[in-house]
């Protein structure tokens, strides 16, 4: 095992790199870390959405959540894949594909995240900001959001970990991430399956317990700071 891990570890970690693309769990990193900065945006809008006094505002925004929620995101990549070559009239790079799919997939999780922030706060700071005349707007932007946003940290990094094992499923489209990795580690190893994949799901375990540990800690840190301000 640990000559196995001298010979293919650079391999697991960053792919082809620096003689190619970056991939390993380098590039499962960046297509999570990208998938999630662009799904938020989105799932921002959406997630104030949902919480809407309007119901066609709230219905829409409704009907994307369950949607993608319900949809395996291989089907997703599929879309994508055969979709955006059509729409765009040229080739789509498999990165580019795997990310769109990502972000559409992501927003819809994110959307629900964003929606259960803004509504465990207080129903009493939003009737106070409405009493000094802020609108709907005001307050959502100044005194909604804000709160809600330092409370959503944890939640959001437990999601970025769950993006992270959801992107193994992209190599089937030729993005190199750590599970592509670890196919060409097998096509050249030919004998020891087992192996290449036990190895890969250790570096799997170790980062997601790490990130899992930090999204604990994150959260009783902010447990502890809304305790100490309510004392």
């Amino acid at each position: 095992m640990i000559e196995f891990l001298h010979t293919y570890g650079m391999m697991f970690l960053v792919g082809s790199w620096p003689n190619g693309p970056i991939g390993g769990f380098a590039g499962t990193l960046v297509l999570a870390a990208l998938g999630l900065a662009g799904a938020f945006p989105f799932a921002l809008l959406i997630g104030v959405a949902r919480t809407s006094e309007n119901r066609a505002v709230q219905w829409a925004s409704m009907a994307w959540v369950y949607t993608f929620r319900s949809i395996p995101l291989i089907m997703i990549v599929f879309w994508a894949y055969f979709l955006l070559p059509a729409l765009t009239g040229m080739e789509v790079p498999p990165f580019s594909t795997a990310l769109a799919a990502i972000i559409v997939y992501e927003s819809a999780f994110l959307a629900e995240i964003v929606r259960a922030g803004i509504q465990s706060l207080p129903a009493g700071q939003v009737e106070a900001a409405r009493a000094v005349g802020l609108g709907y707007f005001q307050t959502m932007w100044s005194v909604q959001l804000p709160q809600a946003l330092s409370n959503m940290i944890p939640s959001l990094l437990n999601q970025f970990v769950s993006t992270i094992k959801a992107t193994s499923i992209v190599y089937i489209i030729g993005v190199q991430e750590a599970a592509f990795s670890a196919q060409q580690i097998n096509s050249i190893e030919l004998t020891g399956a087992l192996r290449t994949y036990l190895v890969l799901a250790l570096f799997y375990f170790l980062l997601c317990a790490l990130l899992s540990r930090l999204a604990k800690r994150l959260e009783q840190h902010l447990r502890n700071r809304r305790l100490g301000l309510a004392i």
